[in-house]
């Protein structure tokens, strides 16, 4: 989790205060299964973090990372409409270098979009796409019991949520 400080003094709304009460919020998680393995792990660490603040994980799966940017458009759409927004994004998947220029396309244009979707809609995401030259980078790197970047971006969706909420942009559920 992103270290936060430890402040008797600090306001009830603080972002510590708020992450420590995230339960019932809604993330919506968005996974690339390309590498079932990998997004296995992925999903693991991010559905553990999700679940460890006491807020619920609603997960869709994409056959690319290409694809992850519009469906979190469309979901967070969707769900808004529904009366039932998402108040957090993860975005999951994996890319491994491969002997063509389609690693640069696809690393780039999924962080781009990513960033300018949370950019632009204030939305809290965490992005969880793993950009690696090896698989055997990609497992390390998502692996649960080793660096477990699903998790990581999981936290940094959860404290993006926080800020947002201590800036009273969006209401505690």
């Amino acid at each position: 989790m992103v270290s936060q400080r430890r402040d008797a003094d600090a306001p009830k709304d603080s972002p510590n205060s708020i992450l420590e009460s995230l339960a019932g919020t809604r993330v919506l998680v968005v996974e690339a299964r390309y590498y079932d393995d990998i997004a296995d792990e992925l999903l693991a660490g991010a559905r553990a973090a999700i679940e460890a603040v006491g807020a619920e994980a609603r997960v869709f799966t994409v056959p690319g990372a290409l694809e992850i940017p519009a469906a979190i458009a469309i979901l967070m759409d969707a769900g808004r409409k529904a009366g039932g927004p998402y108040d957090a994004a993860v975005a999951l998947g994996c890319v491994i270098r491969g002997e063509t220029g389609h690693y640069d396309i696809v690393a780039g244009e999924s962080a781009r979009a990513l960033m300018d979707l949370s950019v632009a809609e204030h939305l809290p995401l965490g992005n969880g796409i793993l950009t690696v030259e090896t698989m055997e980078q990609a497992l390390a790197r998502a692996r649960v019991s080793d660096m477990n970047k699903g998790g990581g971006a999981a936290e940094a969706a959860l404290s993006l949520l926080a800020i947002k909420r201590a800036a009273n942009l969006e209401p505690a559920r």
